[in-house]
């Protein structure tokens, strides 16, 4: 009983290491600038996008009780749910043409994780120092310096995850209105919940657990593999010119001393957020930043040898084989399915209709005789004006000779509005030949005769 106690508890140490903090050293070089570029575009994207101003209304608005979606000068309904889903089409098409082209790419470079975490790495170099004062800050007892840096870098990482859920409320709130409104507290339930659930997410998820998001919870790094081939781009270290590595003086003739161009600096895995030896091989974990070539690229002109120990390069390639294509077959389909969807995508948004037409009958009456002798079939016109411009309609009804069209008021829909129209249908009983005849409602714009819609309904008379 007492072996097997031991066993369970080895099994379980095994199953659930605890974590040990990672401090990446920062590095300097081509990929790590475009790194940064990368992430204060995207992140100026998303801070400053809600403060765009389109007219007279915010540029980028989900207007969920509205159940509008403005986009610059777009507005998307319900009834163009299509569109989102062209648009997961299109994330995950790219996502593969990535992968297939140069790996994890996306996530070394644009992926949400990567980039906050990158942010509130920087501040924590800012308030902490660099790698060896980050550790050796943790290492020392508490004391009043320690408590006071390490409550500085919360409170930042605190400020600065609170403003990315007020922005991310921002695109479903007009980030005007929710200013004042959050400064009176009198945002209401849902605000209030998703701006500290988001803040709460980015806190912990960037602040805290970092690479395990990458590493653990992500989907990506365990299916990766089957996009990737022997022709994938791929950051790798070139054992044959490496090996064997270790420490030698600047200026050595390596080569005499029967030893590889590595001198085990170990800079490759300092430098690495995910806290991985490269040397071992690639592995799931890596998220392709290329902080290691960076780190390696500057070692190498210290010491004076040619740059590529680790690169970007091909499982074919570091084997030799000169046949290795980048562009091959599977890239040029991924490639050309996602400028499929592109231009299908803008073909349709541009072709779209600015203006739906909804009949409905009244359920009241089947129909109903006039005193003038004439059938009647009452309808209910729901007319959506998809345009963020005003516009006046007239509405006409065929498909029965002499057919009448009856309404109280002139339709006049605002931009970005709906209209709800009774109307009434009158009839010569002599031209009904059918108890149930289809006609046709037709809505056009008056300043605009190409801004038309048909839409088919059932008039209902007596059967003859």
């Amino acid at each position: 009983m007492k072996s097997s106690k031991n066993h369970s508890q080895t099994s379980s140490n095994e199953l659930y290491a605890k974590r040990e903090k990672i401090y990446p050293r920062i590095t300097f070089g081509f990929f790590s600038r475009l790194k940064a570029l990368s992430g204060v575009i995207l992140l100026g994207i998303y801070y400053l996008s809600p403060w765009l101003q389109w007219g007279d209304r915010q540029a980028i608005l989900f207007d969920l009780p509205a159940r509008q979606f403005h986009i610059f000068g777009l507005t998307f309904w319900p009834q163009d749910f299509i569109y989102l889903s062209f648009l997961l089409i299109v994330a995950a098409v790219t996502l593969f043409f990535f992968t297939t082209l140069a790996g994890r790419l996306w996530c070394g470079f644009a992926c949400p994780q990567t980039i906050w975490t990158d942010a509130f790495l920087w501040m924590e170099r800012l308030v902490e120092g660099d790698r060896p004062k980050q550790i050796k800050l943790d290492q020392a007892p508490l004391s009043f310096r320690k408590f006071r840096i390490k409550a500085t870098k919360h409170l930042l990482w605190i400020a600065f995850a609170l403003f990315t859920g007020f922005t991310f409320v921002g695109y479903f709130t007009p980030i005007h209105d929710l200013i004042p409104a959050m400064m009176a507290f009198n945002l209401s339930g849902w605000e209030t919940f998703w701006l500290f659930f988001y803040s709460f997410a980015t806190y912990g998820l960037a602040g805290w657990m970092r690479e395990q998001v990458c590493t653990y919870m992500c989907p990506y790094a365990r299916f990766q593999s089957a996009m990737f081939d022997k022709d994938t781009l791929i950051i790798a270290y070139d054992e044959d010119r490496g090996e064997p590595r270790g420490p030698r003086k600047k200026g050595a003739d390596y080569k005499k001393q029967n030893m590889g161009a590595c001198i085990n600096c170990t800079m490759c895995v300092q430098v690495c957020p995910a806290g991985i030896d490269i040397r071992k091989g690639l592995q799931y974990q890596c998220i392709s930043c290329s902080a290691c070539i960076d780190a390696c690229d500057e070692i190498m002109d210290r010491m004076g040898y040619p740059r590529g120990l680790v690169r970007y390069t091909t499982e074919n390639t570091l084997k030799g084989d000169i046949s290795s294509h980048i562009l091959r077959p599977r890239v040029f389909v991924y490639g050309g399915i996602l400028l499929a969807i592109f231009i299908g995508i803008g073909v349709s948004i541009a072709g779209r209709s600015l203006v739906e037409l909804d009949v409905i009958r009244d359920r009241n009456s089947l129909f109903r005789e006039t005193n003038a002798g004439l059938i009647e079939n009452i309808y209910r016109l729901k007319i959506m004006n998809k345009d963020n411009q005003p516009h006046s309609y007239d509405v006409m009804a065929t498909g029965i000779e002499g057919l009448q069209l009856i309404k109280d008021q002139e339709i006049e829909v605002a931009g970005g509005s709906i209209m709800t129209l009774p109307v009434r249908l009158a009839a010569d009983p002599q031209n009904l030949l059918k108890r149930s005849i289809t006609i046709t409602f037709q809505l056009t714009a008056r300043d605009n005769p190409e801004l038309t819609i048909t839409e088919e309904a059932r008039f209902l008379a007596l059967r003859r």
